[in-house]
């Protein structure tokens, strides 16, 4: 049977810049069925998801519902339920969770504040505190948006949890269907797709040391497309795999071409042209579309250190 993701993977399309674009992620646990549009669409009340996806709007904020991995029968909402808030900006990453009983007390944050890394609404709103155990990892397991989450990310998730992995949850959505099995490691943010059991587990080890494994990522959140290929091309260029390391300071350009300037805490700096083609030949860019398409694809031309007297004036 074919599928998005077997296409893909034949057609060996590259991941690159194909991260979900948020600085700050909303994770609120809802058990039981989950469909396409999953704050609307689950047991949790559909006033409050609208409500909550209105908040959200353009502040930096993105909602995702999570739940445990294995069998999700229909038992209505639950008495208690975890609620995570991560900030994915470099230099200011954070985790901290709360348990809620009424899922409406979501609407006393300051999502503009929460957009831009303050924790404090968070802690405030909902007696929340810093999360101390291992980085989260969050598997797309929402076969409703795309049948390679269901058949690729549950099993990845259940085979994680059965392995004593802590922090692993199902999430309702990561874009990005055709590179499933895809997931996303918190406080630091990275996506990764196209990735087995023992792939993850290496990558949470270097996670817990603060250290990012570039093989099989999509990018960093806290960026948007351009910048997540721009730095993760440093990344590898350099060696560098220290979490917090590198931040994207400035883009410029548009559709098709960007330079992207990338800094490094130690006074560094990278000029990085990205580019912007099309993937061919066209294919289906999710096993829910009726048409093929051509997917962009972003491709690092150059990758040029800056002297100090260029990056100063960049």
């Amino acid at each position: 049977m074919s599928t998005c993701s077997t296409v893909s993977r034949d057609l060996d399309e590259p991941i690159a810049g194909t991260a979900p674009a948020a600085r700050t992620w909303l994770l609120v646990e809802q058990p039981g069925p989950w469909g396409a549009k999953a704050l609307t669409s689950s047991h949790l009340d559909p006033t409050l998801g609208r409500a909550l996806e209105a908040a959200a709007k353009g502040t930096g904020v993105r909602i995702a519902l999570i739940r445990r991995p294995g069998r999700h029968a229909d038992c209505g909402a639950p008495t208690r339920r975890r609620v995570y808030a991560a900030h994915t900006t470099p230099g200011n990453t954070w985790l901290h969770g709360a348990t809620l009983t009424d899922p409406r007390r979501l609407l006393d944050l300051d999502f503009p504040a929460l957009g831009r890394g303050d924790s404090r609404t968070f802690d405030t709103a909902l007696q929340g505190d810093r999360h101390t155990g291992d980085p989260l990892v969050l598997v797309c397991t929402n076969g409703k948006r795309d049948r390679c989450c269901a058949l690729l990310g549950r099993p990845l998730a259940a085979e994680l949890a059965a392995s004593g992995t802590e922090g692993v949850w199902e999430v309702t959505h990561l874009g990005g269907h055709r590179f499933s099995p895809t997931l996303l490691v918190l406080p630091h943010g990275y996506a990764y797709g196209r990735v087995g059991a023992h792939s993850v587990k290496e990558i949470l080890r270097n996670a817990r040391e603060g250290r990012i494994v570039t093989e099989g990522c999509r990018g960093n959140s806290a960026w948007e497309r351009p910048g997540q290929a721009a730095e993760l091309a440093v990344r590898t260029a350099v060696g560098e795999d220290a979490a917090d390391s590198l931040s994207v300071v400035r883009t410029d350009g548009a559709a098709p071409r960007w330079e992207v300037t990338v800094a490094h805490t130690d006074g560094r700096h990278w000029r990085v042209t990205v580019a912007q083609g099309a993937s061919l030949p066209p294919r289906p860019e999710s096993c829910g579309a009726s048409v093929l398409g051509s997917p962009a694809r972003l491709e690092v031309t150059a990758v040029r250190e800056l002297t100090i007297t260029a990056a100063l004036a960049g």
